[in-house]
């Protein structure tokens, strides 16, 4: 097996015995307890939980915008324990794109302007061409220059989406990407969502209460008082 075999093979994400604790005024306070899972590339995992369960927790871990009380994160093969927090920065930009439940979308830019903004950030120098055919392709290729006030929720979602593929990220991380819409656009917001995953072999790791959309992933990872359960 060659090189270039066993780099294609390694997991996009490994997590080993993640902890995270929290200290309040009363006491210390377990989120999180002895999480270790991989994700092989091009795999989409659902994680699920009732709330207070560690979900957001972990995916901020995984982002790299959170550090572990114990165990480590590795994205893509890089550690994030040895990263500072410019270089976790830098990592997201690099392989990271996220989808948010409340669209996160800057209300001064077009929608164009969103989708610009990740590949401007990484010095792309194509980024106007590939964030207009990137809107074309989730279907708003006639709303560039609408703003986000001017848009629906699923053509907001939608401008969201097509923000987090268009540097086509190694791993995408989604915080219930369908929890502010009706249940017929948060079903077209999920069949997009895969084929895009189809077509551009990113890795999905979405949080989720939807039901629809974890019955779409290859496996689903139930998070239970901090503690990984054995899932599908």
């Amino acid at each position: 097996m060659n090189d270039r075999s066993v780099a294609l093979e390694s997991p996009v994400v490994r997590v080993v015995g993640l902890g995270k604790e929290v200290t309040t005024a009363d006491a210390r306070l377990t989120i999180l307890r002895g999480v270790s899972f991989e994700v092989k590339r091009g795999e989409a995992i659902a994680i699920v939980g009732v709330s207070g369960s560690g979900k957001s927790t972990l995916l901020g871990l995984l982002a790299g915008l959170d550090v572990p009380t114990s165990g480590c994160v590795e994205i893509d093969g890089v550690n994030l324990s040895g990263l500072d927090e410019d270089g976790r920065a830098a990592m997201r930009a690099r392989l990271l794109g996220f989808v948010f439940q409340s669209f996160q979308l800057l209300p001064a830019m077009t929608a164009l302007e969103n989708v610009m903004l990740p590949l401007e950030l990484a010095g792309a120098a194509d980024a106007r061409a590939a964030a207009t055919q990137m809107l074309g392709r989730v279907g708003l290729g006639e709303r560039l220059t609408h703003y986000p006030r001017q848009l629906s929720g699923g053509e907001q979602q939608r401008v969201a989406i097509a923000r987090a593929f268009v540097a086509r990220p190694a791993l995408l991380l989604a915080d219930e990407p369908t929890g502010n819409l009706d249940a017929a656009t948060g079903a077209q917001v999920i069949q997009l969502m895969f084929e895009l995953n189809a077509e551009r072999g990113t890795t999905l790791l979405l949080v989720t209460h939807d039901e629809a959309l974890s019955r779409r992933c290859h496996r689903v990872l139930r998070l239970a008082g901090g503690a990984l359960q054995d899932g599908r």
